[in-house]
């Protein structure tokens, strides 16, 4: 089966264009003193190297050295377009134009080989997961009999300890046996009154002894008095 053709205008577009830059480029080389095969082959020279340049960029886009031949392939390219458009009168070429048409392929040269060595960038590979260790398989629960042993010998039993009557030790002092000054006592009726009235409840023996700073036996005594 034949297969149909499509006309793609970018792609009619592209051709037109790369030919009239061709031309303009073998017509400028001519003017410049190169003639023959030499004269067409300037123009293959400048495309090869801008297509070059191009390709190096696509797959290595923070490549300055792609980005500078890329600028003059095309600086060479639009400079022969511009000067072939009557603005340069091909039958007196300058001197400096001559220098620069018979450099151009060391120029070329240069961009090329540099362009065809640079180091690729590495390819990122993807993170691999880790595979899976199989999973070892639980040992059998195994069951070993054991021949019982003879008993061991206890040891000889110690004789009992004699008990030891402690004698009952003498009642601590109340709190009521401390004495309280009346200029304290006083001090701390108003303080637990005070307390009573904030908090509804009468004050205890810790509060009181934090309020007044005294010995815990002298504000239990103070709570007993007060109660």
């Amino acid at each position: 089966m034949l297969r149909t053709l499509r006309f793609d205008a970018v792609l009619i577009q592209a051709v037109i264009a790369g030919a009239l830059s061709f031309a303009h480029l073998h017509d400028l080389a001519v003017a410049a003193g190169q003639d023959g095969w030499k004269a067409w082959a300037y123009p293959v020279s400048v495309d090869l190297l801008l297509v070059a340049a191009w390709r190096r960029m696509r797959t290595d886009a923070e490549n300055r050295d792609a980005w500078l031949w890329f600028a003059i392939a095309l600086i060479a390219s639009l400079g022969a377009n511009i000067a072939t458009a009557g603005l340069l009168d091909l039958n007196n070429v300058p001197a400096w134009l001559r220098i620069l048409v018979a450099g151009w392929p060391a120029l070329a040269f240069l961009g090329g080989t540099l362009l065809a060595h640079a180091p690729a960038p590495e390819a990122q590979t993807p993170d691999l997961e880790p595979l899976e260790q199989p999973h070892d398989e639980p040992a059998p629960d195994l069951t070993v009999e054991r021949i019982p042993g003879p008993a061991p010998e206890l040891p000889p039993a110690e004789p009992a300890p004699e008990v030891v009557e402690e004698a009952p030790e003498e009642p601590a002092p109340t709190a009521a046996a401390v004495p309280v000054p009346p200029a304290l006592l006083d001090h701390a009726r108003k303080i637990a009154d005070a307390h009573r009235v904030q908090t509804g409840a009468p004050i205890d023996a810790a509060t009181l002894r934090a309020r007044l700073g005294v010995p815990a036996a002298l504000a239990d005594s103070i709570a007993l008095q007060l109660a």
